[in-house]
């Protein structure tokens, strides 16, 4: 798969403020709403998981693609960073090898799901949201933390497997307050009262809405916390880095 919004990928001359434009840019092109030709729900759909790690300075990713249960694809890239750490704009250090990975693919994914935020993201415009854009490949965002946004619950008791809690925008995200951007799905929990499991935080990145990245991630689950496509990309990631 090669970009199809290449004016997306950032050049690593540009400032901050520049990539925080482009963040903005990309945003604004992003469709947080139901719009994939693909059933992502059907069995034969094409499931892409997408992880990645460093070695040193280099960027690893690693992709792996699964149909109806069944790993069909499995790829990786190793790029060196150009883009040093910045807060907000971790994708852009690593978009350059995930691209390139996804550029090594013969298969093309019908949908793909990232370890990291989508629109659970200061600017709208998350890991998910940036490869899902410049792709134009429906995406969504699976990360283990809260980076943003605020939960219409509390999450500081151990939620029943199942549960979903709602993030909405706040003041430190562009969207307009109130905004549903995500959730907090608890995808598996212990059924000890001592000691629990936090939930994931699931978002949109591209062409996918909040509810139906939820469906989606929790159909995906096969007992484990992360959905089956990023869990195998991690432990793939792992053996790259390791």
């Amino acid at each position: 798969m090669e970009p199809v919004y290449p004016d997306f990928v950032p050049d690593p001359a540009d400032s901050q403020s520049e990539m925080e434009s482009l963040q903005h840019d990309i945003a604004d092109t992003a469709i947080f709403a139901d719009s994939f030709e693909t059933d992502i729900f059907d069995s034969h759909a094409l499931v892409a998981g997408v992880d990645q790690g460093f070695d040193g300075d280099d960027a690893i990713s690693a992709i792996v693609v699964m149909r109806d249960g069944h790993v069909v694809e499995r790829v990786h890239a190793s790029v060196p960073t150009q883009i040093p750490y910045i807060p907000g704009l971790l994708s852009f250090r690593e978009g350059e090898a995930i691209l390139a990975a996804f550029a090594k693919l013969e298969t093309e994914p019908d949908v793909a799901l990232f370890d990291g935020s989508g629109r659970i993201h200061f600017r709208e415009a998350g890991l998910a949201t940036h490869i899902g854009v410049t792709l134009d490949l429906p995406s969504v965002g699976v990360a283990k933390s809260l980076l943003c946004g605020r939960p219409t619950e509390s999450l500081d008791d151990p939620l029943p497997v199942g549960s979903r809690v709602p993030i909405v925008a706040d003041g430190n995200v562009t969207a307009p307050d109130g905004t549903v951007i995500g959730y907090a799905l608890q995808s598996r929990q212990y059924d000890s009262g001592n000691r629990y499991i936090n939930p994931l935080y699931v978002s949109p990145g591209h062409r996918i809405s909040a509810e139906t990245a939820a469906d989606l991630v929790e159909g995906c689950c096969a007992g484990y916390k992360l959905p089956e496509p990023t869990r195998l990309a991690d432990s793939y990631a792992a053996e790259l880095t390791g």
